[in-house]
């Protein structure tokens, strides 16, 4: 079989994803590099392009549409250049504030399904002030067998919007390879053995503990990848495979650290998360 030659250079990152060099993701591009660049976020989960001409917001949403229909969150800020892009920033005039600093999470876990993609591009870099990603397949490869196991058991109870749950493990729908839908600060209770004459809600202090357990088991994983910000980078994410979280440094002042402005895009889910997928996993 003819090895695929892919017109720009690839180059894997040691923790998690893969920096693309040599797209300009402003010009038009072919049907077929689309597809490989679809095919490289699916295989290494989080795909940086550097070096980017400014991308305008409509331009970010076109690009977003290469993965589905977009879906955007009931978060709006007057200075967003799209209806469909989420604007954040540390200037509450500039962006929504606060934004990813409630706990390590994926992007829509309280919707019935979850976003199948993010994409992300910083119009403003500041000077400190990075996102964190953990991939969660290599995670959950880490975690004991018996505590595995029991979060297995496990499914989440969004305490936003429609309190959707969903099992906390299950396989990823495109990869079969077992991933988590979680959100560490917007989980209202967990559920034992959903479905089964075992079933039960966690009370407060049971979630509480079995959250912080999850914390204290991604901050200790040395899986953790913190994304430094550079100007031109435009970042397209599984997110389904990969957890991620907002640094501190994100909400400092622009004394402290510069503006910072990001742009999110977020691709409508396909698949309820669901233990009944194909597992193609050995754990």
């Amino acid at each position: 079989m003819t090895a695929v030659t892919r017109p720009y250079q690839l180059t894997l990152q040691p923790l998690l994803g893969a920096e693309v060099h040599g797209v300009d993701l402003t010009a038009d591009i072919s049907d077929s590099i689309i597809d490989m660049i679809k095919q490289d976020v699916t295989q290494h989960k989080l795909v940086i392009f550097r070096n980017q001409k400014p991308v305008s917001g409509q331009r970010q949403v076109e690009i977003s549409q290469w993965f589905g229909e977009l879906e955007s969150t009931f978060y709006k800020h007057p200075k967003s250049p799209h209806a469909d892009i989420f604007r954040v920033s540390n200037v509450e005039s500039e962006g929504c504030r606060g934004v990813g600093r409630t706990g390590w999470h994926i992007d829509g876990s309280f919707q019935p399904e979850p976003f199948s993609y993010s994409l992300y591009y910083m119009h403003h870099v500041p000077d400190n002030g990075d996102t964190a990603f953990i991939p969660l397949n290599k995670f959950l490869k880490k975690i004991p067998n018996e505590k595995r196991g029991k979060w297995e058991r496990l499914w989440m109870c969004s305490d936003r919007r429609d309190h959707h749950n969903h099992p906390m493990i299950y396989p990823h729908p495109i990869t079969g390879l077992k991933t988590l839908c979680f959100h560490l600060g917007m989980t209202e209770a967990l559920i034992w053995d959903k479905g089964t004459p075992d079933q039960r809600i966690t009370s407060p202090a049971e979630t509480d503990a079995i959250l912080k357990d999850i914390h204290n088991e991604i901050v200790n994983s040395q899986l953790i990848y913190r994304h430094k910000w550079q100007v031109g980078d435009f970042i397209m994410s599984d997110n389904l495979a990969i957890g991620h979280e907002a640094t501190e440094e994100t909400q400092y002042s622009p004394e402290q650290v510069g503006l910072r402005i990001l742009h999110r895009t977020t691709i409508k889910g396909i698949k309820s998360p669901s233990k009944d997928n194909q597992c193609k996993d050995t754990i």
